[in-house]
């Protein structure tokens, strides 16, 4: 059986990079699942959960923004965060999350600039929450 050869890359590391059967990610037009033989593209990555398929398992990352290539044997992730969902921190992503709402609630001291890094925050610790939220139930 034909497989796709994954490659999951942030700034600090190579994060994942093997022969997968399949892969779902989180597109700007919702989820979008990638076979072998997938026509070419190239789109944007939301903060979400990212599916990899290999046989009968599957493994769960939480990713933030960033970009994938898809071709008919490959699939090449640039993202800022991706975090397998057993290294999720909860209590550690739910403080991030409290910090970043006070801070936005403070609209007459925040800048657009503070209010739009907050607003990435917000959007990656909470795809964390929800993948690790997912997977524990």
């Amino acid at each position: 059986m034909a497989t796709l050869k994954l490659e999951i890359v942030t700034p600090e590391k190579v994060v994942y990079s093997d022969n997968v059967d399949g892969v779902v990610i989180p597109g700007v037009e919702g989820e979008m699942g990638i076979y072998p033989m997938h026509i070419p593209l190239m789109t944007i990555l939301l903060p979400g959960e990212l599916v990899v398929t290999i046989g009968s398992k599957k493994l769960f990352l939480a990713i933030g923004e960033g970009f994938v290539t898809i071709d008919q044997t490959s699939v090449k992730v640039i993202t800022d965060m991706a975090i397998e969902s057993n290294e999720i921190d909860e209590a550690a992503v739910e403080a991030a999350v409290k910090r970043a709402e006070e801070t936005m609630a403070r609209k007459e001291d925040v800048s657009a600039e503070e209010t739009a890094t907050m607003q990435a925050i917000l959007a990656k610790s909470l795809a964390q929450l929800k993948v690790k939220r997912r997977r524990n139930h």
